[in-house]
């Protein structure tokens, strides 16, 4: 399964500015990108590291994934991303092996095409696949 990395990891937290008095503040992590994805309803910071990057994730509406998550689960983990070679191959590999996709391939935070698949598919965590580069 070669060109498969991880690219982030999703951390749900109610307040970007709260979780950077620690990532920043106490780690010494730099964010490289602030973005609000709207049709999402969240707010994304994305902090490098040598590999993958953390990105933390805050709710721009009560009705948004990452606002019911938090109230439900409380902050924390909330995605894995993984960059596949092949997007589309991917996506048509899953349809046709009955895995659960929550959307259809769309532009997300950093302009990346991305599919989630539900935690029911994957051993109970959400995954999130984006097209490599």
């Amino acid at each position: 399964m070669s060109g498969f990395e991880i690219d982030h990891l999703g951390i749900a937290v109610k307040s970007i500015e709260q979780a950077l008095k620690f990532y920043e503040g106490q780690l010494g992590l730099t964010t490289s990108m602030r973005e609000t994805v709207a049709q999402e309803k969240v707010n994304v910071a994305m902090l490098p590291l040598s590999g993958p990057r953390i990105e933390l994730l805050e709710a721009t509406e009560p009705d948004s994934t990452i606002a019911k998550f938090i109230e439900k689960r409380g902050e924390g983990l909330h995605h894995i991303a993984v960059k596949v070679p092949d997007l589309e191959a991917a996506v048509r590999r899953l349809k046709e092996s009955g895995a659960r996709l929550l959307n259809e391939p769309r532009e997300g935070a950093g302009g990346h095409i991305y599919v989630f698949v539900h935690p029911a598919s994957t051993g109970g965590v959400l995954l999130e696949l984006i097209q490599g580069h």
